[in-house]
């Protein structure tokens, strides 16, 4: 069991005046993950209705911050969960505790799933998830989606990959 493995992505790759990396849908469909005290930065976002309001402004400052910290490297992900209709909450890997953010461990195992499509398919996905884990014999706990670009860059490449992140309880 390879523990708090996340596949390598490279940050060098970015999208001109953006922070997307490059994504291998690849790399990252069908992956057993298994977290122990993984550390991540935390946050929470504004939405309307599960639309973000203020998610790029968040996600530039707390990347920014984990920059500075010399925190990040390859093993890139966001895990995000709409909380609510109002909020969602965030959740970025770490490779060091970074000063002034809310800094968690989360611990579990996991399940991925790569999706393409609008992020209005997002509750279809939950579904698709959901039945993935009954299918080997479990029950869903927490879900999270890892938006692999913004929709900016997403219409820039003719690709939209979600990837959905399920746990196994």
């Amino acid at each position: 069991m390879n523990t708090n493995f996340l596949p390598y992505t490279n940050l060098d790759l970015l999208e001109p005046g953006c922070c997307c990396p490059a994504f291998d849908p690849k790399a990252w469909d069908q992956l057993d993950l298994h977290f122990r005290d993984k550390l991540f930065v935390h946050f929470r976002t504004r939405s309307l209705f599960h639309i973000p309001l203020n998610m790029s402004a968040a996600f530039f400052d707390t990347w920014e911050a984990i920059k500075a910290a010399g925190a990040e490297d390859g093993q890139f992900a966001i895990l995000s969960n709409d909380e609510s209709k109002w909020r969602g909450e965030h959740y970025f890997a770490v490779t060091k505790e970074v000063p002034g953010l809310h800094n968690v461990r989360l611990t579990g195992d996991f399940v991925t799933r790569v999706f393409e499509g609008p992020y209005r398919d997002a509750y279809i996905w939950v579904n698709e998830m959901r039945e993935d884990i009954a299918l080997m014999g479990h029950r869903m706990g927490r879900l999270f989606f890892y938006y692999t670009t913004c929709p900016k860059c997403a219409e820039r490449r003719g690709k939209n990959y979600v990837v959905g992140v399920g746990e196994v309880v």
